[in-house]
């Protein structure tokens, strides 16, 4: 144990004797996060995305949706319920949504004889008028051009829009979690690898071996060491976006917190993977930069996951990144618990095991 505290406090101090990599390694997200979202910070873009409910499952409302769907304007996302279409809204997955009541396609037929068109309820975003109007007038232009295809023009359906509360997110409370995810794959899975690569060849490893040091002890003290200085980081972090974005954060600190550490053991884990099979530190870096460098564009830091192409979702889904910053984003922005997360710290877990497994293979003491 004496060991293991003594390793602990070593590791620290090298990192805070090294000013010039502790300043970068904690000044770039903050200039990254402060240039970001001082440009697109307050921008919720135009997309608009309908949820379309369907309780008919009419040849009418199939009609309706082929029609949404001809725009080129419209993403349409359909939902099996109006529960789960409006809990999409409230979380702005999805900008407007559209409900089909059970009985459209009679009630259409009715109101071609006593001429009254049917109303069809849409739910918008009341705190996003813009594209929750662009949107409206979207549908009203496909429920328009349905009836439309009556012989006496005269409309067939109408809309009936309904406000809806829902969560007012910027892009920079979607970015911040994001950043902080990015300094965790960075610190880890790049620091460890780098400076395991450079301690194996100037034969500091090949020195502890020699001593009663056990590799455990190594092991637990890096981690130690690196999950208290990435939670001062995190925290410094999320300090500066609440400063100076006024970003909150909605969910439990104790979820962060298990989500910080479980990608800080992920991270570290593949760092010592590349660790292990990097001959030199000058080679380490450009394995470790291959790696990463995608995950930050496919895992979801800067974009939407949903945004990706629908053939590299499969191997999105699988990245470590891609279930931390979709942990750290509904923590902070929808305050989820924990348990609502359980298949981002199922897949987290599923890493840090595998990972560590391979790193006890390859890891190497000289």
């Amino acid at each position: 144990m004496k060991a293991y505290w003594q390793l602990t406090l070593a590791q620290l101090r090298i990192f805070l004797r090294n000013r010039q990599v502790l300043f970068w390694t904690l000044a770039f997200p903050i200039f990254l996060m402060v240039m970001l979202g001082s440009f697109l910070g307050n921008g919720n873009g135009m997309s608009v995305t309908i949820g379309y409910v369907d309780k008919d499952h009419s040849s009418q409302s199939k009609q309706l949706a082929e029609v949404l769907k001809k725009n080129e304007a419209i993403s349409l996302d359909k939902s099996s319920s109006k529960k789960d279409a409006l809990s999409q809204l409230k979380q702005g997955d999805v900008q407007l949504v559209v409900e089909v009541p059970k009985g459209y396609e009679e009630r259409m037929k009715n109101s071609e004889q006593n001429g009254k068109p049917f109303t069809l309820p849409v739910f918008y975003n009341e705190t996003d008028m813009a594209v929750s109007q662009v949107g409206q007038q979207l549908v009203y232009n496909a429920v328009d051009a349905v009836s439309k295809q009556k012989a006496d023009y005269k409309p067939a359906v109408v809309i009936n829009p309904k406000g809806v509360e829902t969560l007012n997110l910027r892009y920079i409370d979607f970015l911040v979690p994001g950043i902080v995810a990015m300094m965790i794959l960075s610190n880890n899975m790049n620091g460890v690898a780098g400076q395991i690569a450079s301690w194996r060849e100037r034969g500091i490893l090949r020195r502890m071996q020699g001593t009663t040091l056990k590799a455990h002890t190594f092991i637990a003290a890096q981690i130690t060491a690196r999950l208290m200085l990435n939670g001062l980081q995190a925290l410094i972090v999320l300090l500066v976006a609440r400063l100076v974005f006024d970003v909150e954060v909605r969910g439990s600190w104790l979820t962060l917190v298990s989500f910080v550490i479980l990608g800080t053991l992920a991270f570290m884990a593949i760092g010592f993977i590349i660790a292990g099979i990097a001959k030199t530190p000058e080679s380490a870096g450009p394995i470790a930069g291959f790696l990463s460098f995608p995950m930050l564009f496919l895992g979801g830091v800067f974009f939407p996951i949903k945004n990706m192409p629908e053939f590299l979702q499969p191997i999105v889904h699988i990245l470590p990144i891609a279930h931390l910053t979709t942990a750290m984003r509904e923590t902070m922005n929808v305050g989820a618990s924990f348990m609502s997360l359980g298949t981002e710290a199922l897949v987290l877990g599923g890493w840090i095991i595998g990972a560590f497994i391979v790193a006890s293979l390859t890891f190497k003491w000289e």
